[in-house]
């Protein structure tokens, strides 16, 4: 169960943001007016949130997921591998300390994003990506082991990162598309296959029993209804436009 959600307040400056979408430049208001829709999302499944002020300086900071990976244990804060992301974690990290006693750390010349981690349990996948590097993944791993939890990592070759195309609900269902279909990593898992045409779909995220994903995918959301779960859809278009999905605008413990 969570507790606490970390947020930051979308930048001005997210028009200049890293973007392979191809999708056109993001509507600044409209993109806060689908920020605050997604945190009275998250109210509703019960979190207390901690909204940080947006920062001009970094034009994708608004997606917070990739500064850290939170666990019960301890929390890691990453080195984001966009050169123009890198300095985002130094403001997160003082966030941390007021929640954490256990903060750890991927150094130069690792690199990890957040959206390439999923937890199930007491394992974490990791994807190596143009972000996560070998290195990264190998300190990442070398961290989780001291604190008694397990690691695995898969390379990626259609994803921008794992999280992009897998989220895990509980026990064993995965919600999955693209590439991460027949991974034989997810072999033993229960998948909601998300097709093709609704592949963004997939990046969703679990809050305390409610499932919030991207609104406008019906054949993804009924999947998921389906097989059992309430689904929250939130409107989050301005965020696809620079390759950000649900799960990248929060960090949850």
């Amino acid at each position: 169960m969570f507790r606490n959600v970390i947020v930051r307040k979308p930048a001005k400056s997210m028009v200049h943001g890293l973007t392979s979408a191809n999708l056109g430049e993001p509507d600044y208001k409209k993109a806060c007016e689908q920020h605050s829709a997604y945190l009275t999302a998250l109210e509703q499944c019960g979190v207390k949130i901690t909204l940080l002020e947006a920062d001009e300086r970094f034009p994708d900071s608004v997606f917070v997921e990739d500064t850290a990976v939170l666990a019960e244990k301890c929390a890691i804060v990453t080195n984001p591998g966009a050169p123009s992301r890198q300095g985002e974690e130094i403001e997160i990290k003082k966030i941390l300390q007021l929640f954490y006693k256990k903060i750890e750390h991927i150094k130069v010349p690792g690199s990890l994003d957040g959206g390439d981690v999923m937890k199930v349990g007491t394992h974490f996948y990791v994807g190596l990506s143009e972000r996560t590097n070998e290195e990264g993944v190998r300190q990442f791993n070398e961290i989780v082991d001291k604190y008694g939890y397990s690691c695995s990592s898969m390379p990626l070759n259609e994803m921008l990162h794992l999280k992009t195309g897998v989220a895990f609900l509980k026990e064993k269902d995965l919600v999955v598309t693209g590439e991460f279909i027949e991974r034989e990593e997810f072999k033993d898992f229960t998948k909601i296959i998300v097709p093709e045409s609704e592949s963004y779909a997939s990046n969703c995220i679990m809050v305390n029993g409610t499932v919030i994903m991207p609104a406008g995918f019906p054949q993804t959301q009924l999947a998921i209804e389906n097989a059992g779960y309430i689904v929250k859809a939130v409107d989050v278009s301005e965020f696809r436009k620079l390759d950000g999905g649900v799960s990248c605008l929060s960090l949850r413990f």
